[in-house]
């Protein structure tokens, strides 16, 4: 799941099982990262400077998140990376799997509308369920990397961050045969230090222009819908979530139920559903896959 600093408005930074001395340290269990339910508006903003500002006392270098953690001047200055495609298409999109509870309702569905999409998967989520990470791919979508465990990059030294990215990908190439060559970073925070590692670790940063919120316990089909719709333009990538590994318990129902509704929306709207690797770049062109260099 990936969320952006600006709307870093659903982690409670003070649960039980998410502390701020966490953060830095230590190897969380996804399934305990139940903290998407306390946004308000001004915690969003309190929450961004928060971690800006550990951030910038784990490195200089490190800590610049990008211009990536805002999403409309992102979309402005980063299209590529803000995932803006060409403008007949729109990618979907799917965090935080694989979910043997979930993933695989969301499996049958895309096959029954014959719908492909991106997965970004966790590490600490497909070491438990290799089988259904190879389930993902052989249903033809593509499989991305959402990094091993599910935590903010700019509040990790430079070196942890990098491996960690380096441990998720690698446990994707010996599931799957072939590594990832997609990554989204846990709530959308990019930094300097993580753009390098990327680079080394021959990973392309993609991030979303639309979401539906749907981490939240009080989503519904229809506010899912309705958030996505609220801001996608064709060309643009639509974030959902296949796990509720880290967002509020049984969450993934209402993305479920908001997925025939999205689809048909799509369609009528002109706009072809598909993964990111037949999205194009932000120039268009239906051959050119969205990562190539």
């Amino acid at each position: 799941m990936a969320r952006t600093a600006r709307d870093f408005r659903t982690r409670d930074l003070g649960t039980r099982d998410l502390r701020i001395r966490d953060l830095g340290t230590g190897d969380l269990g996804t399934r305990n990262l139940r903290t998407h339910e306390l946004g308000t508006r001004d915690f969003r903003t309190r929450t961004a400077l928060l971690t800006l500002g550990l951030a910038s006392a784990t490195a200089a270098a490190h800590a610049a998140p990008a211009v990536s953690a805002f999403g409309p001047l992102r979309n402005r200055l980063m299209p590529r990376l803000a995932g803006q495609g060409r403008p007949d298409h729109v990618a979907l999109t799917f965090d935080d799997g694989p979910d043997h509870l979930s993933t695989p309702h969301f499996l049958r569905l895309l096959d029954d509308r014959g719908v492909r999409a991106t997965f970004f998967l966790l590490g600490s989520m497909a070491v438990r369920s290799p089988g259904l990470a190879r389930e993902i791919a052989a249903a033809g979508h593509e499989v991305a990397l959402h990094g091993w465990a599910h935590r903010p990059l700019p509040l990790r030294h430079p070196r942890a961050a990098r491996d960690d990215l380096a441990r998720g990908r690698d446990l994707l190439a010996d599931v799957l045969g072939e590594p990832p060559r997609l990554f989204r970073p846990p709530y959308g925070l990019m930094t300097t230090g993580t753009h390098l590692a990327c680079r080394e670790l021959d990973l392309v940063p993609v991030l979303w222009t639309a979401w539906g919120e749907d981490w939240r316990a009080r989503a519904t089909p229809r506010s899912v819908h309705d958030t996505v719709m609220g801001s996608l333009r064709g060309g643009g990538t639509v974030l959902l979530h296949d796990s509720d590994c880290t967002s509020a318990t049984g969450s993934w129902r209402a993305t479920l139920g908001a997925l025939p509704r999205l689809l048909d929306t799509f369609a009528a709207r002109g706009w072809e559903t598909g993964p990111l690797r037949d999205h194009g770049g932000p120039s268009g062109g239906r051959q050119r896959a969205f990562y190539s260099e």
